[in-house]
C-alpha cells in the first residue's frame, strides 16, 4: 500500500509503477537474504547479534578464538551498492579480530556503509546511532613495526596497539580512515577523506588529512534542537530515531 501510495501521489504511470516496485522488491530481498546470511554466520563463528540488527549484502565476519564482535540491537550493516545512498561500496562490510582479547563493540541503532573494522588487540567500540558513510576504514594498530626498517616484514610491534571509541552519534564521511589509539567525541563529525590521528572534542567538526577541529557545531548548524543546550542532547538525537536499510 506504501507504494501504490507514493506512487499515486507522483503519477500512477507505469514507469513510476514499475520503479517502486522494483525499489521495494530489491530492498525486501536484499535484507532479508543478507539479515539471515549474517545471522547464521554469526550462531557459527560465536558473533553476537542484537535483535533488529540487519544486513542488506554480504557481511565479512572473522573472529579468533578469545576475541569478541558485538553487533547492538537494531544495527544496519550494508554491504550492497544498491543500498548505498550517495557513493559505490569498495568492499562489504567487515568485521575482524587477530587474536585473544581483541574486540569491536558496535553499539544500537548504528549504521555501517562498506566499513572495514580491524581490531588486532585492543578494542574499537562504536557508540550509538554513529553513521559511518561509505568506505571508512578503523584499525587499532599500525601491523608492523616502525623501527628498524628490516624489521617491518616480520616484527608486529603488538605493544603499540591502542584501542578506539567512538561516541554517541558521531558521523564519520565517507573514505575516512581511523587510525589507531583515537577516541572521537559525542555528536562529532568528520569531513569525508579525512584520516584521523589525534582525539576529537565532542560537538566538534574535523576534516583533513590529518584532520583537525575546524569548530565546535552549535545550533547555527540545524543540529540541534531548542531544548538541547539545557538538556545536553546531541546534534541530530531524536527520540526512537532509527536509519532504515
Amino acid at each position: 500500500m506504501n507504494i501504490l501510495r507514493k506512487a499515486l501521489q507522483r503519477g500512477l504511470t507505469p514507469g513510476n509503477v514499475i520503479s517502486y516496485l522494483c525499489l521495494e522488491g530489491m530492498r525486501l530481498w536484499g535484507v532479508c537474504f543478507g539479515t539471515l546470511r549474517l545471522r547464521c554466520k554469526a550462531f557459527l563463528l560465536g558473533v553476537a547479534v542484537g535483535p533488529g540488527a540487519r544486513a542488506h549484502g554480504p557481511v565479512g565476519l572473522l573472529r579468533w578464538p578469545g576475541g569478541s564482535i558485538r553487533i547492538g540491537a537494531g544495527t544496519s550493516l550494508i554491504s550492497s551498492w544498491r543500498r548505498a545512498t550517495a557513493a559505490s561500496l569498495v568492499a562489504p562490510v567487515r568485521l575482524r579480530v587477530f587474536g585473544p582479547g581483541a574486540a569491536i563493540e558496535i553499539g544500537t541503532d548504528a549504521q555501517l556503509s562498506g566499513t572495514s573494522i580491524t581490531a588486532r588487540s585492543q578494542r574499537i567500540s562504536i557508540g550509538h546511532q554513529v553513521l559511518l558513510a561509505p568506505n571508512c576504514v578503523i584499525v587499532d594498530s599500525d601491523f608492523h613495526a616502525h623501527w628498524p626498517s628490516e624489521a617491518r616484514a616480520t616484527e608486529p610491534d603488538m605493544e603499540r596497539d591502542a584501542p578506539v571509541n567512538i561516541g554517541d552519534y558521531a558521523w564519520i564521511g565517507m573514505n575516512c580512515l581511523i587510525l589507531k589509539g583515537v577516541s572521537i567525541g559525542e555528536g562529532a563529525m568528520i569531513g569525508a577523506g579525512s584520516v584521523v590521528t589525534r582525539d576529537v572534542p565532542p560537538f566538534c567538526l574535523a576534516a583533513g588529512a590529518p584532520a583537525r577541529v575546524l569548530r565546535r557545531l552549535g545550533p547555527e548548524d540545524g543540529k540541534i534542537r531548542a531544548s538541547a543546550p539545557a538538556s545536553g542532547q546531541a546534534p541530530g538525537r531524536t527520540s526512537g530515531a532509527r536509519h532504515e536499510l
